[in-house]
């Protein structure tokens, strides 16, 4: 499971027939370390190609860049036309923040692939939405205004100043549009009715811009205008959501078709379930929904959670079984199959990722411990242990979170058992990262010493692999440490039936810390920066030591329980 930064880019480009120019621009991106391209979507009408892929944030800003500079290259907008407004070759670059990272940060990416296009490839550059300038350039709409046609005289205006690059318009590439918005989720729910007035009457009952005041009769009473004679409007129940009511003749029912363009202002789960409460008010029932393309994770898990919430149960689960909750209280398979693996981003990138030990059935990743490789170690079988020490303390939380005769406390052991999945999460991925780690090493000490450059390259990257052969372990040790909190909680207010369990997780707790302890000493042995060294293996003995009081605590309390 992929614990690093994620953002994702969806560039519009303008052509969408001639598929060697589609396929140069992919091939770019497709260059690209940790950069996956999701999607290709090409439109002959419209002559424009919307492109989808994701990844680690640097390396996305580089495939973006190098997409960009093959459009400028083979794409002329002086002989362009389509029926979609457009402004340049690259028309827009819109970067959204999909997992472990920030708008803000995401906003700073956005700044830095619009500073260099607009320097190297001498094309004048516009930040919009979260990355605007200026609130008159958050639109995107009046940015383009004027199109591709009217750009070479409205750039001379002043206030119509590039943010980047040259402020001449680029006669071939045009100008282009770069910024940072949040994910866009395309959704539809199911209604048990063939009528599109009443599906519409429930998308204007919830979009955010709601339905046109009328005088009288909702429908055909007289508009109420405003002073300029402009129609006055009722604004709908659901902030940054789109919606519109259609029939589709393939399921023989209406559906409610919505954009939810801001999912930190509209949950995917607050769209369905609102628009289940204003169907029932007209007499109507949601059966299900569907996801139109890729969601985030981060999604899933917040429905998920919300729906189990509702049932007063732990939300301190698997992340299969959360999103297993979600795609049934949504009826997200009503329609058709949903596979939460080609379904999800993440999951989609895990795929290309290699997590071969967590990956891996018991027995294989016992044989491969057992084989003559040094790989897995010490190192990873701590975080493995830990992570089972951790894993007990959470089954017990969630046991007592529908302990009979608990009932008001679901709450309390939900939390903990939510905070118990995160660390187990956390161990689970140090289980590959210290093989990682270990290999780190060994390709660093393969690596070519016949020249003093060669010597001087193989010494840094056998200092810097040192350094996370360091890291790791010590990571791991935090990290079982913290699930010492949890363990002795279940153990003073868990389930007594199952009090066992938590001191069974506190010894792995205590095997993790210390083994993880070796392994920190051992890759400490040779490194020669001894101010370093000296750092990490004090901070590693503290907290040892802080270890073994807390499991002997935890003991304690246990063996108190059960002989009680």
């Amino acid at each position: 499971m992929s614990q690093g930064q994620l953002i994702e880019c969806v560039p519009n480009f303008s052509e969408g027939v001639n598929m060697d120019i589609i396929k140069a621009i992919a091939k770019e991106i497709k260059s690209v370390e940790k950069v996956k391209l999701l999607d290709i979507d090409p439109g002959k009408a419209t002559n424009r190609t919307v492109v989808t892929f994701v990844g680690e944030p640097q390396a996305v800003i580089e495939a973006a860049y190098l997409a960009i500079s093959k459009a400028s290259e083979l794409i002329d907008m002086r002989s362009h036309t389509g029926e979609h407004p457009r402004m340049g070759a690259a028309d827009v670059c819109p970067l959204i923040p999909i997992a472990n990272i920030t708008m803000e940060e995401t906003v700073e990416y956005a700044n830095q692939l619009g500073r260099r296009v607009g320097k190297e490839l001498g094309i004048p550059i516009y930040m919009y939405e979260s990355a605007a300038k200026s609130p008159d350039r958050k639109n995107l709409a009046n940015i383009r205004s004027g199109e591709y046609e009217g750009f070479s005289k409205k750039i001379k205006d002043p206030n119509w100043k590039p943010d980047y690059g040259p402020d001449e318009f680029n006669l071939k590439a045009g100008a282009t549009v770069i910024g940072a918005r949040d994910f866009l989720v395309a959704y539809n729910v199911n209604l048990n009715t063939t009528s599109v007035r009443r599906a519409n009457a429930i998308a204007f009952d919830i979009r955010e811009k709601g339905r046109v005041k009328r005088e009288g009769h909702p429908v055909t009473g007289k508009i109420v205008r405003d002073e300029n004679g402009e129609a006055l409007r009722a604004p709908g129940l659901l902030k940054s959501v789109k919606a519109i009511g259609w029939y589709i003749k393939e399921y023989g029912i209406s559906q409610i078709s919505m954009n939810l363009t801001d999912i930190n202002v509209t949950s995917l789960h607050e769209a369905f379930e609102t628009t289940r409460k204003c169907a029932a008010d007209r007499g109507l029932r949601v059966t299900g929904s569907e996801l139109v393309g890729l969601v985030p994770k981060k999604v899933m898990l917040a429905a998920g959670k919300y729906f189990l919430r509702q049932q007063k149960r732990s939300v301190g689960i698997s992340e299969e079984q959360i999103i297993h909750i979600a795609v049934k209280s949504m009826g997200l398979d009503e329609l058709a199959p949903f596979d939460p693996k080609k379904k999800i981003i993440e999951y989609l990138l895990e795929e290309d990722q290699s997590r071969p030990l967590i990956g891996s059935s018991l027995t294989a990743f016992t044989d491969e411990t057992a084989s003559e490789s040094p790989a897995p170690g010490g190192g990873s079988i701590a975080a493995y242990v830990g992570s089972l020490g951790v894993a007990l303390g959470t089954m017990v939380a969630n046991l007592s979170a529908i302990k009979r005769g608990w009932d008001e406390q679901w709450n309390f052991f939900s939390e903990w058992a939510e905070k118990g999945q995160g660390i187990k999460e956390r161990l689970l991925y140090l289980v590959d990262e210290d093989t990682e780690a270990f290999n780190g090493i060994m390709s660093a000490i393969r690596m070519p010493k016949s020249s003093d450059e060669e010597k001087r390259k193989r010494s840094q990257a056998l200092v810097r692999a040192t350094k996370n052969a360091i890291e790791i372990p010590l990571e791991v040790m935090k990290t079982a440490y913290d699930s010492y909190d949890l363990l002795e909680t279940m153990a003073e207010k868990g389930n007594p039936a199952s009090v066992s369990d938590a001191g069974v997780g506190a010894l792995c707790a205590h095997t993790a810390v210390h083994g993880a302890y070796l392994n920190v000493l051992i890759n400490c042995a040779d490194f020669k920066d001894t101010d370093y060294v000296n750092q990490k293996t004090s901070e590693a003995k503290s907290i040892l030591q802080q270890s073994l009081t807390r499991q002997k605590d935890i003991l304690s309390k246990v063996e108190s329980v059960i002989q009680a």
